[in-house]
């Protein structure tokens, strides 16, 4: 408590009057340099501008379009009041919500067709079409930037087959195909490299066999073996193997080889990501404990295998889905809850260690409706993708999952950006502020601001 101080003398006298200039001069030295402090920590955005190699705020380059679906009322209850809907229930029962969500091919992005005022345009939600005009196929994936020639490589799982379910009450599934590659030097232009890790149609005791599950495929590249590594949730069609599989490449077109399967550490797993942070140390970040927890496990020298280091974190959180990126010099983490194919909240968490302890944020959603926030905007969360010389700007990538036809789940790519201090303490955490609030914005249309992919790296 602050301990009251003796009076000095009634207002006008000399004791009152008495203020060392000193005193004065230390205070507002004080506070110049915490302003100064602030500004560092969080500047204001920056505005660059081409031809300098330098580009604008993300924010000013987007077109936002009101969603249809923004409009739509809320259903009333028996007593003819608004109430909160169950925005699942409402889906499935809906083929009208159906339709917003999942709008006609013939509004598909597609290079062949597209006219050149809608090129570079990115309309979450919609097919999305190849070079060839084929509906791209890398679903619960993850990117790969190769900075000395300037090429993205997008992986992920090709679920172009039937949708169907083994037992009544076994979640939808499609039998595995394998994991797809495309290449783009713009990230809206996709190549298709072809499938870089195939299904095993024959040996049913294979971690690839048709049968099994191979989910979320992320590759790294190793700088010392000059080696792409790939790393993938393993399980058997009821989920009970749990595990995490590795193949590797020499090239980040593939294909690459598969080497086999293991549980880190003798814990299950299943939803899982990798990071490679800027020493070159990379960790492998799954769901583990029937998915109650997530485990941050550091994979060894070559990345085919792991460390005896693990921390557990989010222990009762069950979230899954995790999405690791960095910015700062501090680590963040996007999640989703466990509903299985249907959408849920997502939640940020931050640390200043992968290891942890990692502090709970918030929903980073930003814009739309109530029911986009609440439902991650109808998707479900896969990587974050920094752009590459532009700091402070980054793609949330995820996936719109639609269970009764798996092949014609959704992209929803959005921006997210970290715009200044956290708009609350982090929980058990009081300090000076030096984490910055993350925000993913909805856009029913946007692009990247113009000549990004310019940039000097």
């Amino acid at each position: 408590m602050l301990q009251r101080l003796p009076k000095q003398g009634g207002v006008g006298t000399a004791a009152a009057s008495k203020c060392p200039v000193s005193t004065i001069i230390w205070i507002l030295a004080a506070w110049v340099l915490l302003f100064q402090v602030y500004t560092t920590l969080y500047p204001p955005p920056t505005a660059l501008t081409h031809p300098k190699n330098r580009v604008r705020s993300i924010i000013r380059y987007t077109e936002y379009e009101e969603p249809e679906f923004n409009r739509l009322p809320l259903p009333p209850n028996r007593n003819g009041k608004k109430r909160r809907p169950d925005y699942i229930e409402e889906f499935w029962s809906s083929s009208h919500k159906r339709q917003i969500y999942f709008p006609n091919k013939s509004s598909a992005i597609d290079p062949l067709t597209n006219n050149e005022d809608d090129r570079f345009y990115f309309h979450p939600g919609r097919e999305w079409h190849d070079s060839q005009g084929r509906p791209i196929q890398a679903h619960g994936g993850g990117i790969l930037y190769i900075p000395e020639t300037r090429t993205f490589y997008w992986y992920g799982e090709n679920k172009d087959g039937r949708t169907y379910h083994i037992s009544k009450h076994s979640t939808a599934r499609v039998d595995v195909i394998g994991i797809n590659c495309y290449s783009s030097t713009d990230l809206w232009l996709w190549k298709n490299e072809g499938i870089v890790l195939k299904a095993d149609e024959r040996n049913v005791s294979s971690d690839l066999h048709v049968s099994k599950v191979v989910e979320r495929p992320k590759v790294i590249y190793n700088d010392k073996t000059r080696k792409y590594v790939m790393w993938m949730h393993i399980d058997n069609a009821n989920y009970s193997k749990a595990s995490v599989g590795v193949a590797v490449s020499l090239k980040p077109e593939g294909p690459f080889k598969y080497l086999g399967s293991a549980q880190p550490h003798g814990f299950d797993s299943r939803d899982m990501t990798v990071f490679k942070d800027g020493d070159g140390t990379a960790y492998i970040i799954y769901s583990s404990e029937g998915n109650s927890e997530l485990h941050v496990t550091v994979l060894a020298e070559d990345y085919l295998g792991f460390r005896n280091i693990m921390s557990r974190v989010l222990v009762h959180g069950y979230r899954e889905a995790p999405a690791v990126f960095k910015h700062r010099g501090l680590y963040y983490m996007i999640t989703s809850g466990c509903t299985g194919w249907a959408p849920n909240t997502a939640l940020v968490h931050s640390a200043e260690s992968m290891l942890g302890s990692w502090q709970l944020m918030g929903n980073p959603c930003v814009g739309g409706n109530e029911e986009l926030r609440d439902t991650t905007f109808f998707s479900q969360g896969t990587f974050v993708l920094p752009l590459p010389g532009i700091p402070d700007m980054f793609i949330f990538m995820a996936d719109r999952w639609n269970p009764y036809d798996l092949r014609d789940s959704r992209y929803v790519w959005l921006p997210l950006t970290m715009d200044g201090p956290a708009d609350e303490p982090l929980e058990d955490v009081f300090e000076f502020p030096l984490w910055s609030r993350v925000s993913i914005h909805w856009y029913q249309k946007w692009k990247l601001p113009q000549d990004w992919d310019k940039v000097q790296i």
